[in-house]
């Protein structure tokens, strides 16, 4: 039981998606757009995987909902960022 408890925990992941999420918004705030442009995008993937992982470990409907919405939101970014160059 403490094994498969150990496997769903995400709270480690949210803390790097935190992090993640938290420079992606210091980039989007300080940087003049087409010198964000490639980290912007790094930013983006990175924060996209880490809501993978916590899709794949949750067992909960609403929360999957919000990782699909959040991934979409994510590649919008993504593709924005790079429509900058």
């Amino acid at each position: 039981m403490a094994i498969l408890t150990e496997k769903l925990d995400v709270s480690e992941e949210l803390v790097r998606l935190r992090t993640h999420l938290d420079h992606l918004g210091g980039l989007l705030a300080a940087t003049a757009p087409e010198a964000a442009d490639a980290r912007l995008t790094f930013s983006c993937k990175r924060s996209g995987a880490r809501s993978n992982t916590i899709g794949s470990k949750v067992q909960d409907a609403p929360i999957a909902a919000l990782v699909v919405e959040s991934k979409a939101e994510l590649e919008k970014l993504r593709e924005q960022a790079q429509n900058i160059e």
